[in-house]
C-alpha cells in the first residue's frame, strides 16, 4: 500500500507535469474539434500512476469512460 508521503509526491509529480503540458498551447493544436484525451504514467519502486484527462462534446463518452473504470475498480479492489 502507498504511503500518504509517497501518494502526496506523486499527486505534485502529476500536477506539475500536467501544468507544463498546458503551458505549452502546442500541445493542444491538432485535436480533434469534438474529443481529446491526454495520459500520463508513471512509475517508483514501489508501483505504477496514471492519470487520464478526457475531453468530449457528448458527455456520454466522458461517463462511460467513468463507469469503465468504477467497472474496474470493483472488480479489482481487495478489502484491506
Amino acid at each position: 500500500m502507498i504511503d500518504s508521503g509517497d501518494a502526496a509526491r506523486v499527486v505534485d509529480t502529476l500536477a506539475k507535469n500536467l501544468t507544463g503540458v498546458a503551458m505549452n498551447k502546442s500541445n493542444f493544436v491538432k485535436l480533434p474539434d469534438t474529443f481529446w484525451g491526454y495520459y500520463a504514467r508513471g512509475h517508483d519502486g514501489k508501483g505504477k500512476f496514471a492519470v487520464i484527462v478526457t475531453y468530449s462534446e457528448k458527455g456520454d463518452d466522458v461517463d462511460d469512460l467513468l463507469k469503465m473504470y468504477e467497472q474496474w475498480i470493483a472488480k479489482n479492489k481487495t478489502n484491506s
